[in-house]
């Protein structure tokens, strides 16, 4: 075996190997016990946080803020504050209203500072009790998995580089599988196992109902577009979805 090949089979182990450690980091359970304490649920902006992520989460909190009063939908699909947050303590909520400074897209809403720290923080909550993949434990994760393919690059062009490398055939056999690995890796979502079964669980206990009439407690409607999203935003809420662009494409109005 030249020199070559040997550089490149030690970038093939290390590249192996990063993908190890990302696949511990991702698929090793957390030391949370589960949803909360006597099988309490999470709320809506946490559940909507499990089924998808952050423009999600700030979405519910828009329409627990537009329930009271305090947000309206602006010009232009944007949402703006419409008074005082009321008597809402939570945080996501509370974050969102403050950055409403001015009339947003939903889109820069999620990425405004407040909107971050909020739904940072009920990230970490959902991280330690077992919900959520731990967030540094994902971030560093991901780097690995980004890794890997650079460290399996490097050994190809060091080998390259003496002339006695391995030939296309030798290096397309371990590339492949790497890559393939890696996607795989990427591909699973941050909600653990425990949270989609909690999320399919409270799918099955509340269907999505046919007319929107059949529900009339508001704190419901949060709980069904935590659940659904937009099937749900254009079911309970078709004007202040469409106006205030909340929807991730527009639907026609169900009445």
């Amino acid at each position: 075996m030249g020199t070559g090949t040997g550089w490149f089979m030690a970038a093939a182990a290390a590249a192996w190997a990063e993908l190890l450690v990302a696949a511990v980091l991702l698929c090793a359970p957390g030391r949370g016990g589960g949803p909360g304490p006597a099988g309490a649920v999470p709320g809506p902006e946490a559940l909507a946080l499990l089924r998808g992520g952050r423009r999600a989460a700030v979405t519910v909190a828009l329409v627990a803020l537009h329930q009271h009063g305090a947000v309206a939908a602006g010009r232009k699909h944007t949402v703006r504050a419409n008074g005082g947050p009321g008597r809402t303590r939570d945080p996501v909520q509370l974050g969102v209203h403050r950055s409403l400074r001015n009339a947003l897209a939903l889109r820069a809403l999620t990425l405004r500072p407040e909107t971050r720290r909020a739904v940072d923080g009920l990230r970490g909550e959902l991280g330690r009790t077992g919900l959520l993949r731990p967030p540094g434990r994902h971030r560093a994760a991901r780097l690995l998995l980004a890794a890997a393919p650079a460290t399996l690059v490097a050994g190809v062009l060091a080998g390259a580089a003496t002339g006695d490398g391995p030939g296309t055939a030798a290096v397309l056999a371990t590339a492949v599988p790497v890559l393939l690995a890696a996607l795989a890796l990427l591909r699973l979502p941050p909600a653990t196992r425990a949270a989609r079964r909690l999320l399919a669980e409270l799918r099955e206990r509340h269907p999505l109902p046919a007319h929107r009439s059949e529900v009339t407690d508001g704190r419901l409607v949060r709980l069904y577009v935590a659940l659904y999203g937009d099937p749900a935003l254009a079911l309970f809420l078709p004007r202040f979805s469409r106006d205030g662009g909340l929807l991730g494409r527009r639907p026609s109005d169900r009445r």
